[in-house]
């Protein structure tokens, strides 16, 4: 089993930046693929981005598209989600995913492609 755990949300302004973290840990971590997704009030959680671990290539959600970057640090198994011009609507609970094996990159958009889940990180943004 894979723990996730996230840090790094809180209170922003609209047009500031924030970077969340999610620190893996567990069972001989060596997945494929990190995925970012977030849920606000009475919405579906929904996919912002993805990494793969091995080759980096990442996928974004198109309203996250420029102004939000995942990056990881494989010595660290964190993965990271900068965001950058934030907007009201990007206020959410922020859930970091994990999965273990290989995957058409496409479907990394799917919250079924996912084995292990964090327990969310809060980001509220004012206008």
């Amino acid at each position: 089993q894979v723990q996730l755990v996230e840090s790094g949300g809180g209170l922003a302004q609209a047009g500031d930046s924030l970077r969340l973290s999610c620190a893996a840990s567990g069972r001989t971590f060596g997945g494929y693929a990190m995925g970012w997704f977030r849920q606000a009030p009475g919405k579906e959680r929904e996919f912002v981005a993805a990494i793969t671990w091995g080759d980096a290539h990442t996928y974004y959600a198109a309203s996250v598209k420029g102004r939000f970057t995942i990056s990881k640090d494989n010595a660290k198994n964190t993965v990271y989600l900068q965001m950058n011009s934030l907007k009201p609507e990007d206020a959410a609970v922020y859930y970091c995913a994990a999965r273990a094996t290989r995957l058409f990159g496409g479907l990394l958009a799917n919250l079924d492609a996912y084995d292990s889940w964090g327990q969310g990180t809060q980001v509220t943004v004012s206008s």
